[in-house]
């Protein structure tokens, strides 16, 4: 049974709610049931007063915890996290609130069924003594390389969740397609889609469902292949696979989608990320026949990204077999 403790608000976890507060730096130790009551019967006090669980905290505030016993040493998924992971995420960017990761393909976001090493578990032992958890702003498949943003305090992670909300995050992927492509000028996709069980497991298919908008163009294309820039509007799980695939476009390596084969996986990269007052990006490192160095620069690429994104409005249509 832990005794009284008092706890100093930092700056990292500062503008949390007080129930927010309590639930991150318990870890799963006490359920929330537990934690309402403690705050209820003001067991929980902040600067010595009582409190509500939507009260927002400030820095340096004192907090008092009443003793608990731990019922759970460690958070849900956290077996295996104390093994490297054989693919490390190399970090891009960091400062005071923000880390900015390359996530390489093949390391998910979050541990599941069959594997155990994630981006998430990797920051929870590299910020196992930190007050407020480094979290995750927004996720990328598995498969998919790139850019990954990470808030290293609340404040930061709100105020990305309400740039998200407000439409100010604009994230641009580069991929290769199969086939030749012609969107020479920046083209609307819009199709409807919904989520479906098949022989590869869970897959969108176009026809109805969710509406699914993305930016494309082509930068690059043969008879055989072409390199697309592409940035959804929407976020609706597999999208961009989706929608290509759809128009007789998989992507090279996306089994799922009918893209063909190839054995280290699909080419699809999260290069670019932009919100108002940050903008990053970040080529991938495919190599030989795929390597874009030998297509176009990365200031050119980063100029037709931002002309892509620039004016979603003024944009060719193509609605697809699934499409409006």
């Amino acid at each position: 049974m832990a005794a009284v403790q008092f706890w100093k608000v930092s700056r990292a976890e500062a503008g949390q709610k007080l129930l927010q507060f309590l639930r991150r730096r318990l870890e799963g130790a006490v359920p929330p049931p537990a934690l309402q009551r403690w705050i209820r019967t003001g067991q929980v006090r902040v600067d010595g007063s009582r409190a509500k669980p939507g009260t927002r905290l400030e820095e340096g505030q004192e907090i008092r915890v009443p003793p608990y016993s731990v019922e759970q040493a460690a958070p849900p998924g956290t077996p295996g996290m104390s093994a490297s992971a054989k693919l490390k995420p190399v970090v891009v960017h960091e400062d005071h609130d923000l880390l900015v990761l390359a996530k390489p393909q093949g390391l998910p976001v979050h541990a599941g069924t069959g594997h155990h090493d994630s981006v998430a578990a990797g920051l929870a032992v590299e910020f196992a003594h930190s007050s407020w958890k480094p979290t995750l702003v927004h996720r990328l498949d598995r498969d998919t390389s790139g850019l990954l943003v990470v808030a290293k305090t609340y404040s930061c992670l709100r105020m990305l969740h309400d740039q998200w909300r407000a439409g100010l995050v604009n994230k641009s992927y580069l991929a290769w397609v199969h086939g030749a492509t012609y969107w020479s000028t920046p083209t609307l996709l819009e199709d409807a889609a919904r989520k479906v069980q098949s022989d590869v497991g869970e897959r969108m298919v176009v026809g109805d469902g969710k509406t699914c908008r993305s930016l494309v163009r082509t930068i690059h294309h043969s008879e055989s292949c072409s390199l697309v820039l592409i940035a959804p509007i929407t976020g609706r799980t597999h999208q961009i696979r989706v929608q290509l695939s759809s128009r007789g476009h998989p992507l090279i390596g996306d089994r799922k989608y009918g893209g063909p084969p190839r054995p280290s996986g699909m080419l699809l990269h999260a290069w670019h990320i932009r919100w108002p007052g940050q903008e990053f990006q970040l080529l991938p490192d495919w190599q030989g026949t795929w390597a874009i160095s030998r297509i176009a620069s990365e200031a050119v690429l980063l100029q037709r990204t931002r002309e892509l994104i620039a004016m979603p409005g003024k944009v060719d249509w193509d609605c697809g077999t699934g499409g409006g």
